[in-house]
């Protein structure tokens, strides 16, 4: 599982279309092989900051057409670079928003959500094992 440890920001991002279903996400109604980010921001926010540290920062999503997810996450990495591994999901219509917050433990307690996560998890490691090096 060293793979894991040394993996890069950008192997990272091609992975996700491998793991993202529509049953890892918040939304699967909403959720097409097109667009395989949909609804993915917190677990994958979640599993990007168990690779690369830092912290989930997020806005709301209220007043936009997106409001009904209610939250957008993303990752402030130890660098102070953010990363938002699920940007694509919005398509042009990225959700600006200049107060950004930093999210906490508890917004991640939803049962649903952890579940979402142990399964993209299981997928990652499942993917990783599939590595050559």
């Amino acid at each position: 599982m060293d793979q894991i440890h040394t993996m890069s920001m950008s192997a990272f991002a091609r992975f996700l279309p491998k793991i993202c279903g529509k049953d890892t996400s918040f939304d699967p109604k909403g959720w097409t092989k097109e667009n395989v980010l949909w609804g993915h921001c917190a677990v994958v926010s979640l599993l990007a900051q168990s690779l690369f540290q830092g912290e989930i920062v997020y806005v709301s999503l209220k007043d936009t057409k997106f409001a009904f997810m209610k939250l957008h996450f993303w990752n402030s990495l130890p660098s102070g670079w953010q990363k938002d591994f699920t940007r694509a999901q919005f398509g042009q219509e990225y959700p600006a928003d200049s107060e950004i917050k930093t999210a906490n433990a508890r917004m991640f307690k939803d049962k649903n959500t952890q579940w979402r996560f142990r399964l993209l998890q299981e997928r990652f490691a499942d993917e990783c094992r599939k590595i050559k090096y």
